[in-house]
């Protein structure tokens, strides 16, 4: 009896909500209350449903009163964000970050009173060495000549540009936003692989399309490479350099995905596929499978631009990789004209979760590894490198160049300068700036012209910051930076320059006496003719 009775007392705290409300009920029809026995009702049904589904066992054990929590769990990254984190602590961007992007953009002091909040003892602090002397009049706009000697149309580049992001991820407002920016700053941007959106060209900023494994907007009708209908948009005036997508650091080895909610009739049109399903992109190209046959590829794409420059994307996964490319430009004579590389760290609208994770090597070991590639192999004078990877400011600048990157590119750092506030609702299509929204009352929010501006501030902002970090090492311009110039703390009482942390090759390193480098046994397992292993590496290292 008694434990009836104490069961009988935990189901009324439990459904506490519903019996008030039908107490209320009660007492607002005794009084005639309308509207109070309406809004009454409503929560006594919404109890009875709540008790008797089988779906949720929150709000079955819990009725009405276990949606409290459903409503603080939606909540909860709001709260987090503006009211829980510290100023550093946010992720994926910190609060800083975020703050330190939109004070560029509107324009706005982005000075730091009272000394850096930063730990500068804690192992993962770094910092670049000023010069007694330094430059006094550093170059404003510095810019970095993309093209080897078999490309006809060289491109300048700046040192900071807009990383890849489709039409699709993007609202057609952020889109044209951005290459407004782009515009007004002369800087490049990038489509992403979701093909070249009459959006991109409404501004004339500089372009370079991107051409990933679902060949969007040079494609037939089985979803192959169709030279035809590529050199007739790479040939475009606006489009200044073409990209091969290998793989992207939020998701390396994966393909793309536009979810259903984002495929519109008119996404559709622009990449050749059905409305309104999953837009998945192959986890491999189709036009090549070897690093010779890439290659090749790469020159006929460069061929049909025109002689534009022509250039890979990858996130660096398994080390004999690059190594492999290298062979194979050793043994063609086929040069890319440049290389970007997109660290783990990069982000995405859609990712799956131990992609985003935990596969793709971090941005500067990557950088670092490709870096040492080109420098080993002899054939870095012929073949840029750029960095993508979490870069917003002018420190994360200097940081990449020093350790090997010719210029930086930045997606994310981007959206913020439009009006990006990180609520990470990318993936549904309810993103509340518009940023990454379709529905057009949601786009409404964002205005081109506006935030077009915004972005071009932040740019030139952030690009100043990056030369006066140049300038108070003594230097004339960014390329001049090296891994001595960036320290590093290896403990609370020592910090060393980053070429003592990490390994960087010499001129030619990999052709006269590899086995003399850490990447001997990964040389050796690199081929022209495959991506994969010719040795068993796991043996090698053994022996």
């Amino acid at each position: 009896m008694n434990n009836q009775l104490a069961s009988l007392l935990d189901l009324s705290k439990r459904a506490i909500v519903p019996i008030i409300a039908a107490v209320g009920l009660l007492l607002a029809v005794v009084m005639g209350w309308i509207w109070l026995g309406l809004a009454m009702a409503a929560v006594v049904l919404l109890g009875l449903y709540d008790a008797f589904q089988t779906r949720w066992s929150i709000t079955r054990n819990y009725p009405v009163a276990g949606r409290i929590r459903w409503l603080f769990h939606d909540l909860r990254p709001y709260l987090h964000s503006y009211i829980v984190e510290d100023d550093l602590g946010g992720t994926p961007y910190s609060l800083s970050a975020r703050r330190l992007v939109h004070a560029r953009a509107d324009g706005l002091t982005d000075t730091q009173p009272f000394g850096t909040e930063r730990d500068t003892d804690e192992d993962t602090y770094h910092w670049v060495v000023h010069s007694i002397a330094p430059t006094e009049n550093p170059i404003t706009s510095p810019r970095v000549d993309v093209g080897s000697d078999q490309c006809s149309k060289p491109y300048s580049a700046s040192v900071l540009n807009i990383s890849a992001m489709s039409f699709g991820a993007l609202s057609a407002n952020a889109v044209r936003a951005l290459n407004r920016g782009a515009k007004l700053g002369g800087y490049y941007h990038d489509t992403g692989e979701g093909g070249l959106s009459p959006y991109h060209l409404e501004n004339g900023g500089d372009i370079v399309w991107e051409l990933g494994s679902g060949y969007f907007g040079a494609r037939d009708k089985d979803g192959k490479f169709d030279p035809e209908k590529f050199a007739e948009t790479a040939q475009r005036d606006e489009v200044k350099m073409t990209e091969i997508k290998l793989s992207q650091g939020a998701k390396p080895g994966h393909g793309g995905l536009l979810p259903a909610a984002k495929v519109t009739e008119e996404i559709a049109k622009i990449r050749q596929v059905p409305a309104h399903e999953d837009c998945l992109s192959p986890r491999g190209h189709s036009a090549f499978s070897t690093p010779i046959e890439m290659l090749e590829f790469a020159a006929r794409m460069r061929e049909l631009s025109g002689g534009k420059p022509v250039g890979l994307k990858l996130c660096i996964g398994q080390p004999h990789e690059p190594f492999a490319i290298m062979k194979a430009i050793l043994e063609t004579g086929i040069h890319p004209d440049f290389i970007v590389v997109d660290g783990g760290e990069g982000g995405t609208g859609a990712a799956p979760l131990e992609l985003s994770d935990w596969v793709g090597m971090p941005l500067s070991e990557g950088l670092i590894l490709m870096r040492n590639a080109l420098v080993g192999a002899g054939v870095k004078s012929q073949i840029r490198l750029a960095a993508s990877g979490k870069v917003y400011s002018g420190m994360g600048l200097a940081r990449s160049i020093a350790q090997g990157a010719d210029w930086c590119n930045a997606a994310r750092a981007f959206m913020f300068s439009v009006g990006c506030i990180q609520a990470q609702r990318c993936h549904l299509g309810t993103c509340p700036t518009g940023v990454t929204a379709q529905d057009p009352s949601r786009q409404r929010g964002l205005v081109p012209e506006v935030q077009g501006e915004r972005s071009a501030r932040f740019h030139d902002k952030t690009v100043n910051a990056l030369m006066e970090i140049v300038a108070s090492a003594g230097l004339d311009h960014p390329s001049e930076l090296e891994p001595h110039h960036l320290m590093h703390r290896s403990g609370p009482e020592k910090g060393v320059p980053m070429d003592r942390v990490h390994t960087f090759l010499s001129e030619g390193a990999l052709l006269d006496a590899p086995e003399d480098t850490i990447y001997a046994d990964f040389w050796r397992a690199a081929q022209a003719t495959s991506f994969r292993p010719a040795i068993d590496l796991a043996r090698e290292r053994a022996n």
